[in-house]
């Protein structure tokens, strides 16, 4: 997501014009599906790879290295407004191509972006889908996803984003999303989609909830100043930060918590130990990896993902993953924090890194 200021008011028309109703898009992907029914039919698909986890840690850059290898099929930024049909989107705005200028996405955060960077918009299937799971201050996880109408489009959104990438790169085959909010539902995403495979990166969870907290306080700012960038986020299901804060309830914790602020980072820490400790309840599966990011970016050894998501090219993916690199570490006072809250963490963060890829 680029900084709000670059959208045009144009883009800004179409942007609520598309989501103005998102059942709207659904009946256009419908014509999408028959327009290109030939195309898509002969679409090979290989096994889906989804990257979740509490925003921070690493997923954009653990998107744009698995993006680099050439079987991967993401969506990019191209892909809006219109993210339902993007193949209709794609015929229709071919001659409008925006050049790939690269800037700084909003988060501030020194990762630039353009046009054609890797992006995810599944988000929007589930909130069309799914309403009922996001509350006004809090999602609540999924257990299942069992509606015909919800697979049916989800498998055939998957095939147009693999088609589309198919047209430039014939090896394309597999679907790679980062949505960060798939953690509310891992178990479900992985009934729903019997092949697919899920890496959850994490890091040390001082440095992660230390990263959280600046992030909500600058999109906090951003949307009390611009409506537009509240709108955007919201309509893309990006409940992360800011005015759209809507953390994920695992096991009932926001309602039990300590009356700490999201303006606190003691609400962040305790965000990251009921995410992560819901998420090391789910059985231990070679489709569900555990990610140490800091391991990852320190050594730049990916041989081990290689291997876990059965990638063709590794010598891509060893070149890809040199655009690796550790996050920043901050500093981060302690002081005033439970004994206990930080024992907890730290029993969590060594759990996690018992089960981590290595």
């Amino acid at each position: 997501m680029s900084t709000t200021s670059s959208h045009s008011a144009l883009e800004r028309a179409l942007h609520r014009l598309a989501f103005a109703t998102r059942r709207a898009q659904l009946g256009l992907a419908d014509l999408e599906a028959r327009m290109f029914g030939k195309e898509l039919r002969a679409t090979t698909m290989g096994a889906p790879v989804f990257i979740t986890a509490l925003p921070r840690a690493g997923t954009t850059m653990l998107l744009e290295v698995l993006a680099g290898c050439p079987e991967f099929a993401t969506q990019t930024y191209r892909d809006m407004p219109f993210v339902l049909c993007p193949m209709l989107w794609r015929k229709f705005s071919r001659r409008a191509r925006r050049q790939g200028v690269a800037q700084e996405r909003a988060h501030g955060d020194g990762i630039v972006i353009s046009p054609d960077s890797p992006e995810a918009f599944e988000e929007v299937l589930w909130l069309t889908f799914f309403g009922k799971h996001y509350g006004t201050h809090t999602i609540t996880p999924w257990r299942d996803c069992r509606k015909a109408e919800f697979l049916e489009s989800f498998a055939a959104h998957r095939r147009k984003v693999v088609a589309l990438r198919a047209r430039e790169e014939p090896r394309a085959n597999r679907y790679l999303a980062k949505n960060n909010q798939n953690i509310a539902r891992i178990g479900a995403l992985l009934d729903a989609v019997p092949e697919a495979m899920v890496l959850v990166p994490f890091r040390a969870p001082l440095q992660q909830a230390a990263s959280l907290l600046p992030q909500h306080l600058h999109f906090s700012a951003l949307h009390q100043k611009d409506a537009f960038a509240k709108r955007y986020m919201a309509d893309l299901g990006h409940f992360d930060f800011g005015a759209n804060l809507r953390p994920i309830d695992f096991d009932g914790w926001h309602g039990s918590r300590a009356p700490q602020a999201p303006q606190h980072l003691h609400f962040w820490l305790d965000y990251w130990l009921a995410t992560y400790r819901h998420l090391l309840t789910h059985p231990e599966s070679p489709r569900l990896t555990f990610v140490d990011f800091e391991r990852l970016a320190t050594t730049r050894q990916v041989t081990a993902l290689a291997d876990r998501l059965g990638i063709a090219d590794t010598a891509m993916l060893a070149q890809s993953a040199e655009r690796l690199r550790p996050l920043p570490l901050r500093p981060v006072a302690t002081a005033g924090l439970p004994i206990s809250l930080l024992s907890a963490l730290q029993e969590t963060l060594a759990a996690l890194q018992q089960r981590a890829l290595r």
